[in-house]
């Protein structure tokens, strides 16, 4: 699975009683499908997934893909404490129809998680999960950064895809980089090198349907057509598929090519976004793409333009305000500003207050200029 682009961590709206507000989450999907990220992160941080029964965690999952454009990547945060209780959440949202598995470090053991206990973690969950699995470092919120040679050794799973690199340490990021450099492996793309979701694949296996141009199913290149989607994906990106610009299959009726993907980084800050983009990472997973899609959506189209001078430029226009809003005022402030973009935002669950007044025009200010 291709992870490029902006992919924001979205929030749980809640009602004032700190019941799980559906509705709302439905409109912000909705609205998050019609913006140009290229995929949706659900149960991220910003998610609030420590504040959520494992009911809660599946409705919310559930709830979300049912209302998300086929077209976006969706990635379940599955993590827990213990590997058996993150596969079991991996395998709901693999019946969902979720795309990824994103996985963040167990933290609470904090002096048992040394690298082999990380490296069993991460393979055991790895060897068993029905979707590719992404690894989710987040010190600011575990405690925990996870080793740059452990890493290296999780890339080397054929079924652990890349790494959320939340530390914002570039100079591990751009180490993960040279170091995976080596891994080659194929993501099923479009013909305009856009991500193929599961969802996008969906058809009756009972009526294998006839490829675009012409091609009849059956016909050479579209032997997957009668393929469950996350068979037919696994099936042309597997390890012995080769990665072309040229050849392009059939799966179903959507016509795809092969991409090499490589071992993906994603970052998390958006205010080291053109930094860290300069510096390896392949896309961006940003809490405060959350409030302003658009905003950030600039700063990566232009760096994969090669516009440098305009991506700095969409860059100060947004680091203040993502430092702030995000790096100090956490949810609580996100949440604020998404309101000021469409968005629902709400509050949070206990103990996760308000924000007083004078906070939220301050937040105010920072966004005066950023529409999204």
């Amino acid at each position: 699975m291709l992870l490029s682009g902006i992919l924001p961590p979205i929030t749980t709206p809640f009602y004032r009683d700190g019941e799980v507000y559906y509705k709302k989450l439905e409109h912000n999907v909705e609205r998050y499908s019609r913006s140009p990220v290229s995929g949706i992160m659900v149960l991220g941080s910003s998610g609030e997934p420590l504040m959520l029964s494992d009911d809660e965690k599946r409705s919310v999952l559930k709830c979300a893909i049912e209302s998300a454009a086929a077209e976006k990547v969706m990635i379940a945060g599955t993590g827990a404490e213990s590997a058996i209780e993150t596969l079991r959440l991996t395998e709901y949202a693999a019946e969902l129809g979720y795309d990824v598995a994103i996985v963040r470090t167990p933290h609470y053991y904090k002096r048992q998680m040394q690298p082999l206990n990380m490296l069993s973690f991460y393979r055991f969950v790895a060897d068993r999960s029905p979707l590719p699995v992404v690894i989710y470092n987040a010190p600011h919120t575990t405690g925990y950064d996870i080793p740059v040679d452990v890493v290296i050794e999780l890339a080397g799973h054929p079924n652990v895809i890349g790494i959320k690199e939340s530390s914002g340490n570039l100079d591990k990021l751009r180490t993960i980089a040279g170091r995976t450099r080596h891994i080659h492996r194929a993501a099923t793309v479009t013909e305009r090198f856009e991500p193929v979701t599961g969802r996008m694949l969906k058809v009756d296996p009972n009526k294998p349907a006839a490829g675009l141009s012409g091609t009849p199913a059956g016909a050479a290149g579209s032997s997957e057509a009668a393929l469950l989607p996350a068979e037919a994906l696994a099936a042309a990106a597997s390890p012995s598929a080769k990665p072309s610009s040229t050849a392009v299959q059939v799966i179903g009726k959507l016509r795809t090519r092969q991409k090499d993907a490589g071992f993906q980084i994603m970052i998390g800050s958006a205010q080291q976004l053109h930094e860290s983009l300069q510096a390896g990472a392949t896309g961006a997973s940003l809490p405060f793409a959350g409030a302003a899609p658009g905003a950030c959506f600039e700063i990566y189209a232009a760096f994969r333009d090669g516009d440098t001078r305009l991506a700095e430029q969409k860059q100060q226009r947004i680091t203040k305000a993502a430092a702030r809003i995000v790096g100090e005022l956490g949810i609580p402030g996100l949440k604020y500003a998404m309101e000021l973009n469409g968005y629902y935002g709400g509050n949070g669950r206990l103990p996760l207050l308000p924000l007083d007044a004078e906070t939220k025009l301050e937040i105010e200010r920072l966004m005066a200029d950023i529409r999204s």
